[in-house]
């Protein structure tokens, strides 16, 4: 893509929290940093994903062309790239898919989105497909000011999550494809480590300098106790080989209600405390 068109994507994901218009709108993006194969200079760009459980997988399609994308050439020569997802940045190291691998990622791909196939039908070259998993030793880095905007974009990236995950499941066949099921999954991790963290760090810390807060806290206590079960049955759910997109997208959107209303509460009463003992 040309150099301003891809400044405007990324000047636009960062002042938004990681959403943008255009081309880019509704799907998945990041904005990849990689360090210039020649020059040794750090370069950005927005970047496509597909959710793969600890990792994330980004094509090197390059809309097809002949060539590879700039980014491919450096990540192969510097392997230790920079992920921004709009909420937290970390630092990732890149693996290049090969063999069997590689053309099975490329399948699952070409099976939740058609285009990938068209790209790959546009030129010779095989077009690469590179896993991305984070290497930090701690937690990321995340964009919020204070803990209670950091809170509200984490619920934020939820929420957008969510939202495309049905707009998949509007536009999938009879069949549960691989990805979709893995988008699923995926989904489910990151809800189960967002409450396990804070249910073993943030709720015991505010329940020590906070005791007023006790009701409160005991409510979202039991709320992710509610939300675990709908996960598990949602798993449960998924595991099965013959599971149809329909019965799949039922225990979604009964996640989504019970979600929503939990994430609404949390912000309503944790963010405004959180921003105050930040001060």
């Amino acid at each position: 893509m040309p150099h301003d068109f891809n400044q405007q994507v990324i000047d636009e994901f960062r002042a938004n929290a990681g959403r943008v218009g255009g081309p880019f709108e509704g799907g998945r993006l990041i904005l990849l940093t990689t360090t210039g194969a020649r020059s040794g200079t750090r370069h950005t760009a927005p970047v496509g994903y597909l959710p793969d459980g600890e990792r994330i997988l980004v094509i090197a399609s390059a809309g097809g062309a002949p060539h590879h994308p700039d980014w491919f050439h450096n990540l192969r020569a510097h392997p230790r790239v920079t992920v921004e997802t709009g909420v937290f940045t970390y630092e990732a190291a890149a693996e290049v898919l090969a063999g069997e691998e590689r053309d099975r990622v490329f399948a699952r791909a070409v099976d939740a989105d058609p285009g990938w196939a068209d790209y790959q039908a546009k030129t010779r070259r095989t077009i690469p497909v590179v896993a991305l998993t984070s290497v930090e030793a701690g937690p990321p880095r995340f964009a919020g000011a204070t803990p209670g905007q950091t809170i509200a974009l984490v619920h934020d990236a939820f929420r957008r999550e969510i939202a495309t995950l049905r707009k998949e499941f509007a536009a999938s066949g009879s069949v549960l494809g691989a990805q979709l099921r893995i988008n699923c999954l995926t989904l489910c991790q990151g809800l189960h480590n967002h409450h396990t963290g804070e249910d073993r760090g943030m709720f015991p810390a505010l329940r020590r300098h906070r005791p007023d807060l006790a009701p409160v806290l005991d409510r979202l206590d039991e709320e992710h106790r509610a939300l675990a079960a709908l996960l598990d049955a949602l798993q449960r759910v998924l595991a099965e080989p013959s599971a149809a997109p329909g019965y799949v997208r039922a225990e979604v959107e009964r996640l989504t209600g019970e979600l929503e209303a939990h994430l609404t509460y949390e912000e309503e009463q944790l963010v405004p405390v959180l921003d105050a003992m930040a001060g």
